[in-house]
């Protein structure tokens, strides 16, 4: 089984005695509120999805993460795990000391052990991380809602934030590395998702199939942009796929609990090392991963693995260009496979399909398969 990214799989879920004890020291700490982004990245590091990380990024951790993309210990990192406060929340809490976090409803979820407060440049770090600061930008604007001053420290989970979803296919890093160990899976290949899968997606798992033993199909269903497709619905277009046109014992389905940052090259490097952290060895880099809008290039998100030690990264990436059905090949393919011209490729634009999809209208089967297209139509109608 891979190691986990560091060497250790983190666990911060405190339980029992320790459990009890911060519960009562919790009523009489400071309260620091976490909003949806940060509710995700404290379930993601309690449960060692970002592991080695115990807690938010410290300062030279933030540092180093900004300006060469990697710890202060030297372990690549890509994206900057903070918590931000108001700079009259922050007077309270005292370094060395602790701090409740709690949800938007005041109900605690775990207990900072503050090591730092730092001031932070919101601009450099949307330069540094998103390669603009345009606040068209969905991950520039939300860092104008993070506070004035980070905080950094360690954390003790006491209450896991709840979650009535998804609960089947909610499978922590060390139950998708048992459950792999039990199919005695060794190569593992993990997709990641926000949108619903298409054929060409379809063809990009299939092909990865090919050369491992098994797929983990990890759909983001923490924060994303407003116009994002449902993750209710995108999970029902992958329960559909998966029962029709994949080997049931070659797929899981699991869902990953982190925000999107939409830092694209950036983002690339951080969601392989997040499936390295449930046990994958290899991971799909389609075309512009965790882009939007232009403000990446095609292939930034391979080009950046370029940048790091394929050793110190641990995870195999898997690059695809961009697929489409050809006519002449009757078939998916790629421009690295098919010699015929862009005429006889069936391709819909995402604006296209969505129109289509508003209208009722159910697109060609080699761009979305028919029973996909109808849950979208459906789920469309009752959005309109």
């Amino acid at each position: 089984m891979i190691p986990p990214h560091g060497g250790k799989l983190i666990n911060r879920l405190v339980t029992n005695r320790e459990r009890e004890a911060l519960i009562a020291k919790a009523a009489t700490l400071p309260r620091v509120a976490l909003n949806d982004v940060s509710l995700s990245d404290v379930e993601m590091i309690a449960i060692g999805a970002y592991s080695p990380l115990e807690g938010f990024l410290t300062r030279a951790d933030y540092e180093s993460v900004l300006t060469k993309m990697e710890l202060a210990n030297g372990l690549p990192w890509t994206i900057p795990i903070t918590l931000g406060v108001s700079k009259e929340e922050a007077e309270p809490l005292k370094t060395g000391q602790d701090a409740a976090l709690v949800d938007d409803t005041g109900s605690l979820v775990a207990v900072l052990h503050l090591e730092e407060k730092f001031s932070w440049d919101r601009d450099r770090e949307a330069k540094l991380v998103y390669q603009t600061t345009e606040r068209k930008h969905p991950g520039v604007a939300r860092l104008d809602t993070v506070g004035d001053v980070l905080l950094g420290g360690t954390i003790s989970v006491v209450n896991r934030p709840p979650h009535d979803d998804f609960q089947p296919y909610r499978l922590d890093p060390l139950q998708t590395r048992q459950l792999f160990q039990a199919k005695s899976w060794r190569r593992i290949v993990g997709f990641q998702t926000r949108n619903p899968i298409h054929r060409a997606h379809e063809y990009l798992q299939k092909c990865a199939l090919e050369v491992v033993d098994g797929l983990l199909l990890h759909p983001i269903v923490g924060e994303t942009k407003s116009d994002d497709v449902p993750a209710s619905v995108r999970m029902r277009c992958y329960e559909i796929l998966l029962e029709k046109y994949y080997p049931k014992d070659r797929v899981v389905l699991a869902v990953n609990p982190a925000a999107m940052r939409y830092a694209g090259p950036r983002e690339a490097i951080f969601h392989a090392i997040i499936r390295k952290n449930y046990g994958c060895t290899h991971f799909i880099v389609g075309r512009d991963h965790a882009g939007v809008g232009s403000y990446y290039g095609t292939f930034d998100a391979h080009k950046i693995f370029e940048n790091f030690d394929p050793e110190a990264i641990g995870i195999t990436p898997l690059f695809y260009d961009h697929s489409f059905w050809c006519k002449q090949c009757e078939g998916m393919a790629t421009v690295k496979t098919c010699p015929h011209p862009e005429t006889e490729r069936v391709t819909l634009s995402g604006t296209k399909l969505r129109e289509l999809l508003a209208a009722g209208k159910v697109p060609p089967p080699e761009i979305t398969r028919p029973e996909v297209a109808q849950v979208l139509i459906e789920a469309m109608a009752v959005k309109g």
